[in-house]
């Protein structure tokens, strides 16, 4: 017997967008019929129903047939393997040209700065990096020039102001004491 090729990722990934073109839209049994039951699949259990005992003219139910490649099953999009890591020590793990990273959401700020740092020297990818990116972006568009004015204006406005009614009889307190001086 002779070895079946090894399909490549590109390949499994093009597979697996054809099969996935190919599988219907399941929806729950009756829900169509009414309104109460929601469309999300849940599997047919009754004993006399038609879904279930695949009866000709009724949907089709889940099944292992519309499952998808073996080889593209648990890939990312971009074609690379998704490993979760919570610190440096599991990026030594990682294989930069199959897998890529994707940051703990557990992870805090520094200990993410940390995997961030060592991931850019190994050149391995990092798939949840786009929220400190969009931090460090809004920091960088602000020249310390706007800072300085940003202040200047939060000092202006640190008066509060007083209600409508207030001024107006501030005013008038005023007026009083100036033609009384």
């Amino acid at each position: 017997m002779t070895e079946k090729p090894a399909i490549t990722p590109e390949k499994a990934l093009h597979m697996r967008k054809r099969a996935k073109n190919k599988k219907p839209e399941f929806k729950r049994s009756e829900s169509w019929r009414y309104v109460r039951v929601k469309e999300n699949w849940r599997r047919p259990r009754g004993l006399d129903n038609k879904m279930r005992r695949k009866i000709k003219g009724w949907p089709p139910t889940v099944s292992a047939g519309y499952r998808g490649p073996k080889v593209a099953r648990g890939l990312h999009p971009s074609g690379y393997r998704e490993v979760l890591v919570y610190n440096t020590e599991d990026l030594k793990k990682i294989d930069s040209k199959l897998q890529v990273a994707r940051i703990a959401h557990t992870v805090g700020k520094r200990k993410r700065a940390n995997i961030i740092a060592e991931a850019r020297k190994k050149k391995i990818i990092i798939l949840n990096i786009k929220q400190v990116r969009e931090k460090a972006e809004e920091e960088k568009e602000l020249p310390e020039e706007e800072l300085k004015k940003e202040e200047e204006v939060k000092e202006e406005v640190a008066e509060p102001e007083k209600p409508k009614r207030k001024r107006e009889k501030a005013k008038k307190l005023e007026g009083e004491t100036e033609n009384n001086v």
